[in-house]
C-alpha cells in the first residue's frame, strides 16, 4: 500500500472484517472496497424513492434520501481529505447514514417505532446498522449466516452516530430515542467497538454527522425556497425571525439561544451569504444555487480551521481528536434547520397526508401479521421462518416494511389492505 495515502495511518485492526474473506485484488484498499459495497447496495438505490423533507413525487427538483446522501458524501469527502483521515471511510459512512430510514421519512420512523415498542423500538440509525451487518445480501458466514456487506471495523464504526444500544448512552433519556444498534445485532457491534472509548464517536463518524447537518440545513432551505414554501426575505423580518426562533426551541431545544440565532442571521446577511428575495427566473435560480454553495463552503472552512487550530496539521483519524465546530457555525446551521422546520416540516405535521402515511404503515404491518409468510419476500421471509417467537417474527415484518420506498408502501397497502391511497 502506498504510504502516502491516508489509509496508511489506519491499523490492521481498523482494516479487519468481522468475517474474514478470501483475498481480493490488491488494486483497491479495503476502504475503497467498503465504499463500493455501499454504493452498489440495493438499500442505497431504494433511497431514490424515499422522502427527504418533501415527498419524492412532489417535484423533479426535490431532493430524495439518495440525492441527499450523495451530497452528504461530497461534503464529508472534502472535510476528510482536508483533515487527513481516509476519504473513503467517511464517504462510506455518509452514503450509508440514511439507509435505515423507512418510507415517509421521520413520520414513518415514528409510526414504526410505535409498532415496535415491545420489541426494542425502531430507530433509523439502528436500522442502518442492521442493514449493513445483516439485511443487505452480500456476504454469508458459517451456516449461511447473513452478514450484510461485512464492512471493515473502521468504516462500520464511522456509521455509528450514536455508538450504544437503546437506553445505554451517556444520557439515558436521550439514548432511549437515539441509538445505533438493536439487541440482536450486538455481537458485530461489540466486535466493531473493540478498543473504542465507551460512548465516544470516532472522528469519521463526527465528520459524517456534521456533513449531514451541513447538507440538509442548506439544501432543505434551498428546496423550500424553490418550492415557494419560504422566501429568503423571512430573515429580514423581525416577526418571521421570531417564528424561526420558536421553531428552533420547539424542535431542537434551547442549546442555541434566540439571541445567537438572531446574530447568525445578521452575519449571513452582512457577509453576503443570503438573498433578499426569490423569483422564478434563471438568474434567481442561479443566485440561489450560488448562495447554497457559498454557505456550504463557509461551514466546511470554519470546521476545518477550528479543528486544525486545536490539533495542528498532522493527519487525524479515529480517536485522535474530536471535531471542533465553532459556536457561531453551530448557530448558523441551526438557523437554517429551524427555517426549514418553520416553513415546511412543522406545518406538514398537521396535514391529513401525515396521518394517511402512518395509517398505511400500521395497516401494512397488520396485514403481514395476519397473512404470515404469504406476502413476505427474501431475506425477510427466511428470518420470519427462523424466528423463535412473535417478537422475532414482528421484527422480520418491520424489516421488510422499513425497506420499502414511499411508492411501494402505497402499492403494498393497496394490494394487501384493498385501499388505494392517492397522494399529491
Amino acid at each position: 500500500m502506498n504510504t502516502s495515502q491516508p489509509s496508511a495511518i489506519y491499523s490492521a485492526h481498523d482494516n479487519e472484517r468481522f468475517f474474514k474473506e478470501s483475498r481480493k485484488s490488491a488494486s483497491r484498499t479495503q476502504f475503497e472496497r467498503d465504499r463500493a459495497r455501499v454504493m452498489y447496495s440495493s438499500a442505497l438505490r431504494r433511497l431514490g424513492a424515499k422522502t427527504q423533507v418533501l415527498g419524492p413525487s412532489s417535484d423533479d427538483f426535490i431532493r430524495t434520501r439518495l440525492t441527499h446522501s450523495l451530497e452528504v458524501s461530497q461534503v464529508g469527502r472534502v472535510l476528510a481529505k482536508s483533515l487527513g483521515c481516509d476519504p473513503d471511510v467517511v464517504d462510506t459512512a455518509c452514503l450509508a447514514h440514511d439507509l435505515g430510514h423507512p418510507p415517509f421519512g421521520h413520520n414513518g420512523e415514528r409510526a414504526l417505532n410505535e409498532l415496535c415498542v415491545d420489541i426494542g423500538g425502531f430507530e433509523g440509525n439502528a436500522q442502518t446498522m442492521r442493514i449493513l451487518v445483516r439485511l443487505e445480501p452480500k456476504v454469508t458466514g458459517p451456516n449461511r449466516r447473513p452478514l450484510g456487506v461485512n464492512l471493515t471495523r473502521a468504516s462500520l464504526d464511522a456509521v455509528a452516530k450514536y455508538p450504544w444500544a437503546r437506553g445505554e448512552g451517556p444520557d439515558p433519556k436521550k439514548s432511549s430515542r437515539k441509538y445505533s444498534v438493536y439487541a440482536d445485532d450486538m455481537e458485530i457491534f461489540e466486535w466493531m467497538r473493540q478498543r473504542a472509548p465507551r460512548h465516544k464517536r470516532c472522528l469519521e463518524a463526527q465528520l459524517m454527522d456534521i456533513s449531514d447537518d451541513i447538507a440538509y440545513s442548506v439544501h432543505d432551505v434551498e428546496d423550500a425556497i424553490q418550492q415557494r414554501l419560504a422566501n429568503p426575505a423571512v430573515l429580514l423580518s423581525a416577526d418571521e425571525r421570531q417564528k424561526i426562533f420558536e421553531a428552533s426551541a420547539s424542535w431542537y431545544g434551547g442549546n442555541i439561544s434566540a439571541d445567537e440565532l438572531d446574530a447568525a442571521a445578521d452575519r449571513l446577511i452582512t457577509d453576503g451569504m443570503w438573498m433578499d428575495n426569490y423569483s422564478e427566473s434563471y438568474s434567481a435560480f442561479a443566485q440561489l444555487k450560488d448562495v447554497t454553495s457559498q454557505i456550504i463552503g463557509r461551514f466546511c472552512t470554519a470546521v476545518h480551521n477550528a479543528t486544525r487550530e486545536t490539533y495542528g496539521n498532522q493527519p487525524l483519524h479515529r480517536y485522535d481528536c474530536d471535531l471542533v465546530v465553532p459556536r457561531d457555525t453551530q448557530a448558523e446551521i441551526q438557523l437554517l434547520k429551524a427555517t426549514a422546520v418553520a416553513y415546511v416540516m412543522a406545518p406538514r405535521e398537521f396535514e391529513p397526508l401525515y396521518l394517511q402515511q402512518r395509517t398505511i404503515l400500521y395497516d401494512v404491518v397488520s396485514a403481514f401479521e395476519e397473512t404470515g409468510e404469504q406476502h413476505l419476500e427474501e431475506p425477510f421471509l427466511t428470518a420470519y421462518r427462523q424466528a423463535n417467537n412473535d417478537g422475532e417474527r414482528l421484527r422480520a415484518i418491520i424489516d421488510q416494511v422499513a425497506s420499502m420506498t414511499d411508492h411501494s408502501a402505497q402499492m403494498k397497502h393497496a394490494s394487501m389492505v384493498g385501499m388505494v391511497s392517492r397522494f399529491p
